[in-house]
């Protein structure tokens, strides 16, 4: 940010803070309209993000200096103490779900935002001026929809602005500018910003150039960062340039390697359709060229499916191990189709349309509401209170601490859904998703929030910690039921002083050497197995309203070593504190041999 950036939010609550329609609105079109142009004339697309909404909301870790200089200042004045509530508790409350929340450890999905997936198709054929004519036509065909309107199309303008500014100082920078190349690169920037100041894209530039001002846009709102089928999405560009002569492969590459860099969206290539056919084309292999040109770590993924080019994969692979940059991922289709076709309503078709635009998950553009990533269940936690409970009964076993851990896992995902069942019936009237709309099919057509009229309600909800709890339920099966060389009250003594002592060190090494998840065939690994069931019936089984549906998976973003300092002492010799496992992989050191793909 430069010096001098201000902000100034506008509140429409006492607690200190801004929601709804004209909140969330207002405040966008403060920040875009604080956001100073960017243009390098040695790039060929201009625009990036600096600031975001959620900064004004409560997310004091990504702000300013100068905005938490402030807040110190009101809150040592006790104007604005609750000025982080970026739910509004007020109007929905719910004191009743926060205890048992607290209890499980939950990471609840109330208030979270963003997180699906817009169609680009949708606001590439309409233009950021089509956009206003058709909020224009479905203002008059829904009236009493006119504050959402309204809203809509103070965010447009907010855009066009964004892109006014832009033209402004490619124009400045066109006056001083001498070296004739550069001149030139720059007036082809200033036609392309004048081209998709209100009109839709015509060429690859433009298209790219639509893209990345987009981009900017829905990231400073809810900082969304789910892309698109590039190589799908920006073909007809591509051959039609091509074809008239103005665009090569290497001018290509340069411009989806600005893209790439302008903003860190997720990115899909490759991938097959719902007749099985593969949709690699030569713009796949140009994406994997242009995130090399750009050699930093960069959010694309390439879907993997039977009939995919081995020489395209190779390639793939081939980046992967050159640059070190975690790029490309590699996603699997026939388990990702077949999987999301266990769901209600879920067509093969729609389900190969289903990419990934997430750090761990995948969405249909333009008519999935599926808040992935934003619902965690810490099972290490509900195995602690199934300990607990287990503690004081006569008769220990492992396969009843199984029947009090499903017990307590039914009411965390009950009250999982509670907090889902209220964000979803209560987000329009917070944080509605008024960028994002924009390319969701129904929302502008019926003046309604993407949270409102989405055709597909899959709800992820991701179970984290099962390494601990399979090696946990391993440990205690090998060394306390079956050798018997531990008993279960010298388990429980030692669980609650944390494996104090030399004693303590001796009965966390018999614990902690016993077979563990993921070695293959052993007690811990037929325990993952049972835990997943459980995850997957119990979530499966939870009662939704409105054609919503909750789906498991085992994930846990970085949330390892937050989660764990909520978890004592655990019977797989893991410390009170220290992480639990990521997502489904082993606990580490699972192996002693090194080897990395195990």
């Amino acid at each position: 940010l430069p010096e001098g950036y201000k902000v100034e939010p506008w509140y429409n609550s006492d607690n200190g803070c801004f929601y709804g329609l004209d909140g969330m609105s207002e405040n966008f079109c403060r920040i875009m309209d604080a956001h100073p142009p960017y243009v390098d004339p040695l790039e060929m697309l201009c625009g990036r993000w600096r600031d975001m909404l959620v900064n004004y909301r409560g997310d004091l870790h990504y702000l300013p200096e100068w905005r938490k200089a402030q807040i110190k200042k009101e809150d040592l004045a006790g104007v604005t103490t609750q000025w982080s509530k970026r739910w509004d508790e007020k109007r929905f409350p719910y004191d009743d779900l926060k205890p048992l929340q607290k209890k499980y450890n939950i990471q609840s999905g109330i208030d979270s935002d963003a997180h699906f997936a817009c169609d680009y198709e949708i606001g590439l054929s309409l233009g950021f001026g089509g956009f206003l004519k058709k909020i224009e036509k479905y203002r008059k065909i829904n009236p009493d929809k006119k504050a959402f309107y309204d809203a809509e199309e103070k965010c447009v303008w907010a855009i066009i602005r964004f892109i006014d500014r832009h033209i402004e100082e490619i124009r400045r920078l066109l006056e001083i500018e001498e070296r004739p190349e550069i001149r030139e690169n720059l007036q082809l920037m200033l036609e392309t910003n004048l081209a998709i100041r209100m009109d839709p894209p015509k060429t690859f530039q433009q298209a790219c150039q639509w893209v990345a001002y987009f981009n900017c846009a829905s990231r400073i709102y809810t900082r969304d960062g789910a892309g698109f089928q590039l190589d799908i999405v920006l073909w007809p560009y591509y051959e039609n340039d091509v074809k008239n002569g103005i665009l090569d492969d290497e001018k290509a590459k340069f411009l989806i390697a600005n893209l790439l860099l302008i903003d860190p969206h997720y990115y899909q290539v490759s991938g097959v359709d719902a007749e099985d056919r593969d949709l690699t084309n030569h713009l796949s292999y140009l994406v994997l060229d242009a995130a090399d040109m750009l050699n930093t770590s960069i959010n694309l993924t390439v879907r993997v499916h039977e009939n995919c080019g081995k020489d395209f994969l190779k390639k793939a692979v081939y980046y992967l191990l050159k640059n070190k940059n975690g790029w490309p991922r590699f996603c699997y289709d026939r388990t990702l189709t077949e999987g999301f076709m266990k769901n209600e309503g879920v067509t093969k078709e729609i389900a190969r349309k289903r990419i990934a635009v997430g750090c761990n998950w995948l969405a249909v553009p333009g008519i999935e509401y599926p808040m992935n990533d934003t619902i965690k269940v810490n099972i290490a936690k509900v195995f602690e209170q199934a300990l607990y409970d287990m503690e004081h009964e006569e008769n220990k076993s492992t396969e009843r601490l199984f029947e009090l851990y499903n017990e307590h896992l039914k009411i965390a995902v009950d009250t999982v859904a509670k907090g889902v069942n209220l964000h979803i019936d209560h987000k329009a009237e917070v944080t509605p998703e008024l960028i994002m709309n924009l390319m969701m099919k129904n929302t502008l057509e019926k003046g309604l929030d993407i949270s409102q009229c989405a055709e597909l309600y899959t709800i992820g909800v991701d179970g984290a910690g099962l390494a601990v709890v399979a090696d946990s339920f391993g440990a205690l099966s090998a060394r306390v039921e079956q050798e018997k060389v531990l008993t279960w009250e010298i388990v429980y003594e030692n669980l609650k002083n944390n494996f104090d002592g030399v004693q303590g060190e001796r009965v966390r090494a018999i614990l902690s050497s016993a077979p563990k998840y993921c070695e293959g065939g052993t007690i811990s690994d037929k325990w993952a197995e049972r835990l997943t069931e459980s995850w997957v019936n119990t979530v499966r089984s939870q009662k939704m309203p409105k054609n919503r549906q909750l789906v498991p998976g085992w994930f846990s973003w970085a949330r390892a070593i937050e989660y764990g300092k909520e978890v004592g002492a655990t019977p797989n010799g893991r410390k009170a504190g220290e992480p639990i496992s990521h997502g489904a992989n082993p606990n580490p050191r699972f192996r002693t041999d090194g080897a990395p793909t195990a």
